[in-house]
């Protein structure tokens, strides 16, 4: 079934600009399916890239839209410890080699080689848990774009008195690299086990602020990226995410 939105907006505005503000791409991946002739409004065939929608119309992106947009493959992977996120040095492993159809858990066909992933959100060797990899722009500009409040989870296991002085600390009033950061929700789940919801992603910040009040972390999993949850997959193993689940983080952004 092809893509229909009703614009219920109180003023016209570019159909580019509406498409990439409402999360279903960019604005040049709009342009590119008006010049295709794959955008219709009020059953009529957008061909002018300045072209404005109307309140009360209806946009369709006609099945060929629908397929290319698709074909940007998001992945979760629960990532172990020993693999890098991307970028690897030599001798080590990036995630993107852990999607094979063995690993692969849930519908879909494996990426093949040519498929360029991007780390949405990375996680350093020595962590594990949920890695999310996209070829998708809108969704890397809403998990990892300067203007995200999208946040993370994650469960940590640490060495040391996680007492209530030093969880005061960790929520608010430490600074990294001069910079004061941002506060933290950081909860008591057992003595020596704190879960930590972050809006900000500074190079290995957990490890890094648990340093700074005498922990140190010997364990850490991330369990959510905003509406996407690592539920059950297994350590090592992958899968598509949904476009329901797409949707829901896109939507979180806006």
């Amino acid at each position: 079934m092809s893509f229909s939105r009703i614009y219920d907006g109180a003023e016209p505005v570019r159909v580019n600009k509406w498409l990439a503000q409402s999360g279903v791409c960019s604005r040049r991946e709009a342009d590119e399916l008006i010049a295709a002739g794959a955008v219709l409004i009020d059953g009529e065939r957008v061909s002018d890239a300045g072209r404005k929608i109307e309140p009360g119309q209806t946009l369709v992106l006609n099945d060929r839209a629908e397929l290319g947009l698709g074909a940007q493959v998001s992945v979760i992977v629960h990532k172990p410890v020993g693999i890098v996120s991307a970028q690897p040095d030599p001798g080590q492993v990036p995630a993107a080699r852990l999607l094979t159809a063995e690993n692969q858990v849930g519908p879909g066909i494996a990426p093949n080689s040519r498929t360029s992933f991007a780390p949405l959100g990375r996680l350093d060797m020595d962590s594990r848990g949920l890695l999310l990899l996209s070829e998708d722009g809108v969704l890397a500009k809403a998990i990892i774009g300067p203007e995200s409040q999208i946040d993370k989870e994650y469960v940590v296991t640490v060495k040391g008195k996680a007492d209530r002085a030093k969880i005061q600390k960790l929520r608010h009033g430490l600074e990294l690299d001069g910079r004061q950061l941002k506060p933290a929700k950081v909860t008591l789940d057992d003595v020596q086990v704190l879960r930590f919801v972050l809006t900000e992603g500074r190079n290995r910040q957990i490890r890094r602020m648990c340093e700074l009040v005498e922990l140190e972390v010997v364990d850490l999993v991330r369990v959510r990226i905003g509406t996407l949850q690592l539920g059950d997959l297994r350590e090592g193993k992958w899968r598509h995410i949904t476009p329901e689940e797409r949707n829901a983080l896109v939507a979180a952004s806006v």
